[in-house]
């Protein structure tokens, strides 16, 4: 299993969305979906590399996305909760667990290649 990836996704997601909004630099207009949407696909794909299954891992990750707006709402960080947001989060996680179920499904077996 490869867990630290997984680990530095998390703990890049955590300095992502809650930095104070004085930190955040301007960028075009949805540019912010765009982060969400690539941030949740990279936190389901190194998920499953990490060995957490796929249910597991989009249960906890649809909460994570919800807990987070709101988080982002009450704290004092000058940063509001968007519903839109969450919904684009949970979007980049069923992406990132796609893709990683579909390379999964073309990469030979390990251990049939290894006898060859």
């Amino acid at each position: 299993m490869r867990v630290q990836p997984f680990v530095l996704s998390v703990l890049l997601s955590l300095v992502v969305l809650f930095t104070p909004a004085s930190g955040v630099p301007t960028a075009p207009p949805g540019t912010d979906k765009v982060v969400h949407l690539l941030l949740f696909a990279l936190l389901a794909w190194t998920g499953r590399a990490a060995g957490i299954r796929v249910w597991p891992l989009l249960g906890g990750l649809v909460v994570y996305a919800a807990a987070s707006e709101v988080a982002q709402a009450l704290l004092p960080i000058g940063r509001s909760g968007d519903v839109l947001d969450a919904l684009v989060d949970v979007a980049g996680a069923a992406l990132g667990v796609g893709l990683a179920v579909l390379v999964a499904r073309r990469r030979p077996d390990r251990e049939t290649s290894s006898r060859l």
